[in-house]
């Protein structure tokens, strides 16, 4: 059985270096090339505000990630979500 969870994110800006971060991540699942419609999806408070050119491009705000999750709250579900499986980016 080949298992393979296809993941897209959104961020608060390109600099993991200057400290950007994930708002949202989604994921899809197929085994045998087959959408098996298992899914994963999470709007992530990112605890720092957005840059303008990012708000541009995804549309999401601060205010409306403000009572989001935060990504520490999240990590297990989504480790265990990809465990054992190859993640496409």
């Amino acid at each position: 059985m080949s298992r393979q969870i296809f993941l897209d994110t959104e961020t608060t800006g390109l600099s993991p270096d200057s400290g950007d971060r994930i708002v949202e991540i989604g994921c899809v699942e197929m085994v045998n090339r087959r959408l098996t419609g298992r899914h994963l999806h999470f709007y992530i408070n990112p605890e720092r505000l957005n840059s303008e050119d990012a708000v541009r491009v995804h549309g999401l705000t601060d205010e409306f990630l403000a009572d989001k999750p935060t990504f520490p709250t999240l990590v297990d579900q989504i480790m265990d979500y990809c465990a054992g499986a190859e993640v496409i980016i």
